[in-house]
């Protein structure tokens, strides 16, 4: 039987599910020595998964920015206006930088960015909130970063309600309950943020990168070793050496994702389980129930992986694939704008990458403790893209056979370099 001979003849089809199932259990144990010999595949598979949520991790702390400079403009210069300014320095995001003349002293400080807002109290602050009008306070916000100006956004709407809440008090102190119609009472809220009890950034942000760096690095490997696959069909006459010979396509691509899958979960406990831990982010769900719902997302990945090596005819070609896809995946989660304000079009992309749906149901689990069948949705579907990217697998991996076979041209065979690999007949 020659090495690219995928179906035995003349086998009946007891034996031949027998053969598949040995095929399967070669190309498992074959593909972890094709990934323990392949550098690139052991810094996809292995290196980034243990770094990059570290790295990420350490970028995004501390959660939230504090102490931002802000440039004051006191039109009224009244114990009024100076008691707003007290009452602002005392917010833990605000930082008063200076006291400016005017705005365009302010405005120069923003431009030069000592300064990421102005707050200009006008001249007659004092005056409106003595006959009871409504005063209005300006605060100009510099908008090079979304995080900063919701910080100071926040420190400036609790100032706000302080403001309502003491003038309010004090006009019924002196005037009594009737003073009560020259002002809206306010109405006391409180903010409860499930699954980001400290309303910070990494513990937004984090736990849906890990399942980006799980599903991206997975490809990013898959993708490495088919398109040295490649690269050695075009060198050997169509054929790869390095190949489990006789096996069948399905076997073939089940195989291989099961055994990346094996090789990823270890690595899917550390960063889903370790990672909130080490760096206090949420992690309040079951550990058992979202290593059971990652298992489709890595088996989905697998897949996915083996069907984007149609792109990639190289190993170098594998960067640009993920490097360009990476961002539109990032895009496409929801993490960078809510997916029910995309199109149709888009959130019909979205639907179709594992790690959309992986991210939403991991964060249901492990920041808002869901349990796996208040999660079946995204499980669902997640098996579902299972079953879609086999089929495209198979699909790609029987065309890649087909077409090395009948456009190379046939040369010398060797020996082949991987020391488990079966020689060819």
């Amino acid at each position: 039987m020659s090495n690219n001979s995928y179906k035995p003849n003349n086998m009946n089809p007891l034996k031949y599910i027998g053969h598949w199932f040995a095929k399967l259990g070669e190309v498992f144990a074959h593909e972890f020595s094709i990934v323990r010999h392949d550098a690139g595949a052991l810094l996809f598979f292995i290196g980034l998964p243990l770094l990059y949520p570290i790295v990420y991790t350490l970028i995004y702390n501390p959660e939230v920015v504090r102490q931002l400079p802000v440039a004051v403009v006191d039109n009224s210069r009244t114990p009024e206006s100076r008691e707003l300014i007290r009452s602002a320095s005392a917010a833990p995001a605000v930082e008063i930088f200076s006291y400016d003349a005017n705005m365009a002293d302010a405005k120069a400080r923003m431009a030069a960015g000592e300064v990421f807002a102005i707050m200009e109290i006008p001249s007659d602050y004092a005056r409106r909130l003595a006959v009871g009008q409504q005063a209005v306070v300006p605060m100009y916000f510099d908008m090079s970063l979304l995080l900063r100006y919701r910080a100071l956004l926040g420190a400036m709407t609790d100032l706000q309600m302080k403001v309502m809440h003491d003038v309010t008090a004090a006009r019924v102190e002196t005037f009594g309950a009737s003073s009560l119609g020259m002002a809206s009472l306010p109405v006391e809220s409180e903010s409860n943020f499930m699954g980001d009890t400290s309303d910070g950034f990494a513990s937004f942000v984090i736990p849906g990168i890990v399942i980006l760096i799980l599903q991206q690095s997975l490809v990013l490997g898959v993708m490495l070793i088919e398109g040295s696959s490649r690269e050695r069909r075009r060198r050997y006459g169509g054929i790869d050496p390095k190949m489990v010979a006789g096996a069948p396509t399905s076997s073939l691509i089940i195989g291989k994702a099961l055994c990346y899958t094996v090789i990823y979960l270890p690595m899917a406990l550390y960063v889903l389980v370790m990672i909130p831990r080490f760096f206090s982010l949420p992690h309040i769900g079951d550990p058992a129930d979202y290593l059971l719902f990652i298992f489709p997302l890595l088996l989905a990945s697998a897949f996915f992986g083996q069907t984007l090596t149609l792109f990639a005819k190289e190993r170098e070609s594998t960067f640009m694939i993920v490097v360009f896809t990476s961002v539109v995946f990032l895009f496409l989660s929801g993490l960078t704008w809510p997916r029910y304000a995309m199109s149709d079009f888009w959130r019909f992309c979205g639907d179709l990458v594992p790690g959309v749906w992986g991210i939403e149901g991991f964060i249901r689990i492990n920041s808002n403790a869901a349990t796996l069948a208040e999660s079946a949705r995204p499980f669902t579907a997640m098996w579902i893209l299972t079953g879609l990217y086999f089929i495209t697998a198979w699909i790609v991996m029987a065309y890649i056979r087909k077409v090395s076979r009948t456009d190379s041209v046939p040369a010398h065979i060797p020996n082949t370099d991987a020391p488990s690999a079966p020689e060819a007949k």
